[in-house]
């Protein structure tokens, strides 16, 4: 099938394209400033705030599917309104969308553990952007997925990683914070359910994210330990105290997808410490 990922030159986004070419599929990528180091059949500049251009990337792609892996950040624009506007078209044109969210549309608040059923509860701008683009996504074309997802971690090459080794060498001023916990998952992972997801007749909500839960400050040990860094010192803290805003203890409930998924789902225990850098 011919498959075009939006946010190609992300993280997430590369891990799709290779898969994706392993796959043998066809793999349409795009970018929003400059193309990634994965190596798709072609590449195409989106800007998800231009809805003609979408339009004629659209028209020309002429995907089977459309797997939107972008990152906007807490720009409204883009990544509150861009998949809605990508969910309308996608819909005009009968292709079939897989929108990646967050583990952020929920506040931590009154429970822990939130499976597909639970409503977004965000406390931040970012986690306000990706329950707004569930929501309109859904809205207006209810055949689509929505995959929320956890922390993305890799073989030392995620952000979450980086910041780590900055924070244990001293590179950067901050803390770990013992009393924020979720659930880990490894991008090889997450981007092989994706597909599976893709190429499936699934609709609807669902969550793609480690059976682990871990504190952001367990995360850095684990990590610390696998890179033979002194784990004594990584900073600590809470953000109960810290004056950030953010949500506390987001467990995603991944069961239900992982039943349905050849994929296996991995905790972090066992990837990172499993893991060669």
């Amino acid at each position: 099938m011919t498959v075009l990922i939006i946010g190609g030159s992300g993280f997430l986004g590369s891990q799709l394209v290779r898969q994706a070419r392993s796959a043998a599929h066809t793999t349409i990528a795009t970018y929003a400033t400059k193309p990634g180091d994965a190596a798709p059949t072609e590449w195409r500049r989106l800007d998800l705030r231009d809805a003609d251009r979408l339009d004629a990337v659209l028209a020309e792609v002429n995907p089977s599917v459309v797997i939107n892996a972008s990152s906007g950040g807490a720009d409204w624009a883009v990544t509150a309104r861009g998949p809605v506007r990508l969910a309308i078209v996608a819909a005009k044109r009968g292709i079939r969308l897989v929108h990646v969210s967050s583990d952020a549309v929920f506040s931590g608040v009154g429970r822990a553990l939130y499976d597909e059923s639970c409503l977004p509860s965000p406390v931040t701008p970012y986690g306000a952007a990706k329950a707004a683009a569930e929501t309109g996504v859904l809205a207006v074309y209810p055949e689509a997925v929505v995959a929320r997802t956890s922390l993305i971690v890799g073989d030392g090459d995620s952000e979450h990683e980086r910041l780590v080794h900055r924070l244990a060498t001293g590179a950067f001023d901050g803390a770990l914070f013992t009393d924020e916990f979720r659930c880990p998952v490894h991008v090889t992972d997450l981007a092989a359910a994706l597909l599976e997801l893709a190429s499936s007749d699934a609709s609807g909500i669902h969550h793609i994210a480690g059976p682990d839960t871990l504190s952001r400050y367990e995360f850095g040990v684990l990590v610390a330990e696998r890179d033979g860094l002194e784990t004594a010192r990584l900073p600590q803290g809470t953000r109960a105290t810290s004056g950030l805003p953010g949500a506390l203890d987001v467990r995603l409930d991944s069961r239900a997808t992982q039943r349905r998924l050849r994929t296996t789902l991995r905790g972090a225990r066992q990837f990172i410490r499993n893991a060669t850098t």
